[in-house]
């Protein structure tokens, strides 16, 4: 009787379908709270992904070492503007002649000749008027160009505390006298000049001038050869030029690279001060500092003092090199070995440098200019200015490097007064004084 009953009793099956959306069938990897199969294992998928990461960063790193910028369009540059140096009547500016284009370059003097004493005036030559097409009427081949000036450029070396660097000369005169920048030279404890026949001297600073970045050098040597320099205002747009110097050290001296004038009169706001250049696209490198830039004639028509990556963050710039014209050169050269200096420059009678931000936090000093010394019977010392002090303003103008200091006195004449505020042991002071004329 029991089986009777067994036998009458409906089954019921589970209903997975509604559970587990499996039909009919139980799936065999579920149980319970869910499904029994292992989870597959990614780890060699995730290898690959970390490959081609570091693969992708890999190339990118070389991609920045070599400076090549993917998807980046080039910037719009500015047509450049020829300016003219001619005066109304037509007449070349400092009386000079200017020459028939059909005449040639006149055959140079034999032999040196040597400036009666420090302070001769330069002379500028006159240079022909070339004509419209790639090659100008009257000029040299670049060999003997290079033949030319080459014996006029020496390369320069200097000891400074705690580091070295080198640059290029110009020889002025055949009695010992050199033109290269301010900057190759400024603080050097020792100065060597290399000849082009191997000859090496002690050299002297007879005088420097950061303003224009322009030095006279001095050695005591004979049989030198001076070189020509050519009048820079007759210059124009698209004429050819060559640089000679030593890039990246004396290794690599007496190196000429060519291009031409991409502007004339070119304004740049340096350190607080304008300085008028020559534009070219002749390669410029660390160490053609003080060297010729040379026109088709060899004549020496500027000194070339930079190129656009010495005071702009910019990498992968070409083409943009600067040289100072000789025009501009003279008169500085020329009151260098007279003076030791040019005359006119504003002073504050002190030296200085920034208060860096070490000190600033560590022994809570203001920002500003930290006097580091201060000169004897000047002004600043008659008004009670002492090394120590912080310099914080000139005028009401802000004051926290040297750079903005030089742009504040680029502004100011000698004989002005000036207010000055700084800081000593906790305590902003007042000060007035006169600017005087700098001497160093």
């Amino acid at each position: 009787m029991a089986d009777n009953r067994k036998d009458d009793l409906e089954i019921q099956e589970p209903e997975y379908e509604s559970a587990y959306g499996c039909g009919d069938e139980l799936d065999s990897g579920y149980y319970g709270t869910g499904s029994t199969t292992p989870p597959k294992d990614h780890a060699g998928v995730v290898a690959l992904v970390l490959v081609l990461l570091i693969l992708c960063s890999g190339l990118l790193t070389a991609l920045g070492l070599l400076d090549i910028h993917l998807f980046q369009k080039p910037e719009p540059t500015e047509p450049t503007t020829s300016v003219s140096f001619f005066a109304v009547d037509g007449t070349v500016p400092g009386g000079l002649e200017r020459l028939d284009p059909a005449q040639t370059v006149p055959a140079p003097s034999e032999g040196p000749v040597c400036p009666a004493a420090p302070g001769t005036d330069i002379q500028l030559q006159p240079s022909p008027e070339g004509d419209n097409s790639l090659e100008q009427e009257g000029a040299l081949s670049w060999q003997d160009v290079y033949e030319k000036v080459i014996p006029s450029v020496v390369s320069i070396t200097t000891t400074k505390p705690g580091s070295s660097s080198s640059g290029t000369g110009v020889i002025m005169s055949c009695d010992g006298y050199i033109i290269t920048n301010s900057h190759v030279v400024e603080g050097a404890v020792k100065i060597e000049v290399l000849l082009t026949d191997g000859r090496l001297f002690d050299a002297t600073c007879v005088g420097l001038d950061a303003i224009s970045d322009l030095a006279v050098l001095y050695i005591q040597a004979e049989d030198l050869v001076p070189a020509e320099f050519g009048d820079s205002s007759t210059l124009r747009v698209g004429d050819q030029v060559v640089a000679i110097g030593d890039p990246l050290g004396v290794q690599l001296r007496g190196t000429m690279t060519d291009g031409i004038i991409s502007a004339i009169s070119r304004d740049l706001k340096i350190g607080g001060k304008t300085m008028t250049l020559l534009q070219t696209t002749a390669a410029l490198n660390s160490g053609n500092s003080g060297g010729p830039l040379v026109n088709c004639y060899g004549q020496v028509v500027g000194i070339n003092t930079m190129k656009i990556g010495d005071y702009a963050s910019v990498s992968g710039v070409e083409g943009l090199g600067f040289a100072i014209p000789m025009t501009s050169a003279k008169g500085v050269v020329q009151q260098l070995m007279t003076n030791g200096y040019v005359s006119g420059r504003p002073s504050l009678g002190m030296k200085g440098q920034m208060v860096s931000n070490f000190y600033q936090y560590y022994y809570h000093l203001p920002a500003g200019l930290m006097v580091t010394e201060v000169k004897e019977a000047s002004s600043a010392e008659a008004s009670g200015l002492q090394a120590g002090d912080i310099l914080l303003s000139v005028n009401g103008e802000r004051v926290t490097n040297v750079d903005m200091l030089e742009e504040l006195l680029y502004d100011i004449e000698v004989g002005d007064s000036v207010s000055v505020t700084i800081y000593r042991g906790g305590r902003e002071y007042q000060k007035s004084f006169t600017v005087e004329e700098a001497r160093d």
